[in-house]
């Protein structure tokens, strides 16, 4: 979709950009499958605040997203192209022969009456989902499971794709959009082709105003607190910290890795790319 650009009537609007939304073919989602979406605002189950700076925002219904992909040998017409607030990807309506309905996420050239299928008897086309084992190397791939039966986990944000690499033995050597290359069993499946909406990601907020609606509240810098509130608070007029950037409870936060050693750790061939400074 291309990015929509707005005169500058004001200082903020200046610099906002949006989506224009010339595939979404439909405003309203599907009555039976939206569920009640509860805030949380950042809060666990004790009503603790466990993620800081979350609140407010437009109220939102839950799009029930079909990850897995299991309806096997049954032709899916895509009725509908949909916006989902949730996400940065679109959904795709599909109106399978039998007369179910499901979201899936949108791939990247997906367009409305085409024809769907997954399983074994699939053909190698955008949208269609099979096994690993079925999909030839070097395809693009989304929405891949890790844990066969359990639906897609990984590279199901807009614009995302993953590379298979070379299959050996029970398991593809699977390239993800971080650049890490892990081993994946071949009998998880995987939707052929990118998520669409790759031009998300350009887009600009342009004012503070549009954090607001999506839940964003805002944040206020360390160094301009007091110290009984955050470790670089303090000094006398404008300083710098006086030590290394981290968060209100002292914990760093450049640099420091806090990932424990899991037990997938042992599936990464190659770890992703490092950020050059």
């Amino acid at each position: 979709m291309p990015i929509k650009k707005y005169k500058p009537t004001t200082p903020s609007m200046r610099f906002a950009s949006t989506l224009t939304f010339e595939e979404v073919a439909k405003k309203k989602p599907e009555r039976g499958l939206v569920r009640r979406r509860k805030r949380r605002a950042g809060r666990n189950s004790y009503g603790r605040v466990t993620v800081r700076h979350r609140g407010g925002g437009h109220k939102r219904k839950i799009r029930v997203v079909d990850f897995r992909r299991n309806k096997d040998g049954i032709p899916a017409r895509v009725a509908a192209i949909e916006y989902d607030p949730n996400r940065s990807a679109n959904l795709a309506l599909l109106h399978y022969a039998d007369g179910e309905k499901r979201y899936i996420l949108a791939p990247a050239g997906l367009k409305v009456n085409d024809m769907l299928l997954s399983g074994e008897k699939a053909e190698v086309g955008v949208g269609n989902t099979m096994a690993l084992r079925d999909i030839p190397i070097g395809m693009d791939i989304h929405n891949l499971e890790l844990v066969p039966g359990r639906g897609g986990r990984i590279v199901r944000s807009a614009g995302l794709g993953a590379q298979i690499m070379a299959k050996e033995g029970e398991y593809a050597h699977v390239k993800l959009p971080s650049g890490e290359v892990r081993m994946i069993r071949l009998s998880c499946r995987a939707t052929l082709g990118k998520v669409g909406n790759a031009e998300h990601e350009s887009r600009s907020l342009g004012k503070a105003g549009r954090s607001r609606w999506l839940g964003r509240r805002p944040r206020v810098r360390g160094v301009a607190m007091n110290p009984v509130d955050h470790p670089l608070g303090g000094g006398e007029g404008k300083s710098s910290g006086g030590r290394h950037p981290c968060s209100p409870w002292g914990m760093p936060a450049k640099g420091y890795k806090t990932r424990k050693k899991s037990k997938s750790t042992k599936f990464i061939v190659k770890p992703r790319k490092k950020k050059k400074r």
